[in-house]
């Protein structure tokens, strides 16, 4: 950088000019050094750390800091990233809230080399050993998303104007590069979780029953539609002694991720407890213990729960406070399978119930979750189990595969373009005809 000085002008001001452009020389340098440390960058607390050495380096002070506050949540003024260069033997200082709550008004530089002397911040208790600082906003699209300090001016009479416009400058240059590394960072979790959802999503079907089970005289079909990419209702087939099958279908408290885990749990224990082969209300109440056990207060789990005999053609049942299966016999009315008692994981002991229902020819059960009956249209009007019951005698020849589709196809024809807002899951029981 050169400039012309007219003769004659007197050495001082020639001086001058001469530091002038020294400094201007150093700041570029400094700049351009920034630039080049942190343009290849994506690790934001690296870019951090660079941007605070340089800065901390460049001001000649003892320790710098950035804050970086939340844009998206309710409190603008949260902390959510704080970077600290110190030097050896200094300690760390804490940010003062009410300088950022100052920044975020002013959205301007500011220098304080009498902290404690600034009617300002009249009231504020600074760290004893801070004698000057120097605080900048770093803007983003006009908007303040974290703060540039350094404290504490090692040569005497604090900082300079200079010393503010170039942390200025260098929170200018810096921002949008911090930024565009903590989106990139947000962008690359969001992928990591998306993936870690769909691992468990996968996991999850592999938890249900992979073919229908074939059993004489009987025709046997479930399914499950997650609301979200995992869900909280299951259903299980589950083989046992003496030709008999276990039949459940649940509906885990909750939504996503969390009730998928709990709907793990709930089918390993009852996988465990029905190889010993126990009368379904003992089984209930064993699994109710260990969920107890396992599973926090406010998680609780419906569940029908039934073992089919086939050499007597009965179902014994327990319902732990689920919707009412449909039992369509050959009487004009269905018959609701209501016997049971409390949701699991409530209360501990419960005295759950059993009942024995005999199944004749063409009889038909249609065991269902609140995802069917609670489906909701754009008018927020439920499909209601009194439709689902209107439905299926039409369905009653036909077979359970196709019984699931057609209820199916009614939830979704009622909800039109309503999203669904709960996981759908039914098992559907026919005893063939003689």
């Amino acid at each position: 950088m050169a400039t012309d000085i007219p003769k004659g002008t007197p050495p001082p001001v020639i001086e001058d000019e001469n530091r002038r452009l020294r400094r201007a020389v150093e700041e570029l340098s400094i700049l351009n050094d920034l630039a080049r440390a942190i343009g290849g960058v994506v690790n934001s607390q690296e870019i951090m750390h660079t941007i605070i050495h340089r800065s901390v380096r460049a001001i000649h002070a003892e320790q710098g800091v950035i804050t970086m506050v939340d844009q998206q949540g309710h409190d603008a003024m949260k902390t959510l990233v704080r970077t600290m260069v110190t030097e050896a033997g200094h300690q760390p200082f804490h940010f003062s809230q009410a300088l950022l709550g100052w920044m975020q008004l002013h959205r301007m530089p500011i220098t304080l080399n009498a902290p404690r002397e600034d009617a300002r911040f009249r009231g504020v208790h600074w760290d004893e050993s801070i004698h000057s600082l120097l605080c900048v906003p770093l803007m983003v699209k006009g908007e303040v998303r974290g703060v540039l300090t350094v404290y504490n001016k090692k040569t005497e009479g604090g900082f300079t104007d200079d010393d503010q416009r170039l942390l200025a400058i260098i929170a200018g240059q810096s921002a949008q590069v911090i930024e565009n590394a903590r989106l990139y960072e947000s962008e690359q979790a969001l992928l990591r979780m998306k993936e870690e959802i769909r691992l468990a999503g996968q996991i999850q079907a592999d938890l249900l029953p992979k073919v229908l089970p074939e059993v004489p005289g009987y025709d046997i079909a479930g399914r499950t539609i997650p609301a979200q990419d995992v869900g909280g209702d299951y259903f299980d087939f589950i083989p046992m002694e003496s030709q008999q099958l276990g039949v459940c279908l649940g509906d885990v408290s909750g939504k996503g991720l969390p009730a998928s885990l709990l709907m793990a749990n709930v089918q390993a224990t009852l996988r465990s407890q029905s190889l010993l082969n126990p009368p379904p209300q003992l089984c209930i109440q064993r699994a109710n213990t260990l969920l107890l056990q396992s599973t926090s207060p406010e998680k609780f789990v419906t569940l029908f729960y039934a073992v089919l005999n086939t050499m007597n053609h009965t179902l014994t049942y327990v319902n732990a406070g689920h919707e009412h299966p449909f039992l369509f016999t050959s009487d004009p009315e269905p018959v609701r399978l209501s016997t049971g008692g409390a949701p699991l994981s409530i209360i501990d002991k419960f005295p759950f119930e059993e009942q024995t229902v005999s199944l004749a020819p063409d009889d038909l059960l249609v065991v269902f979750s609140d995802g069917v009956s609670e489906a909701m249209n754009a008018e927020q009007a439920q499909f209601g189990q009194s439709r689902l019951g209107a439905l299926l005698p039409d369905l009653r020849h036909d077979s359970a595969s196709v019984i699931i589709e057609r209820i199916i196809e009614a939830v979704r024809t009622h909800a039109g373009g309503a999203p669904q807002n709960d996981d759908i899951t039914l098992v559907v029981l026919k005893r063939r005809p003689s």
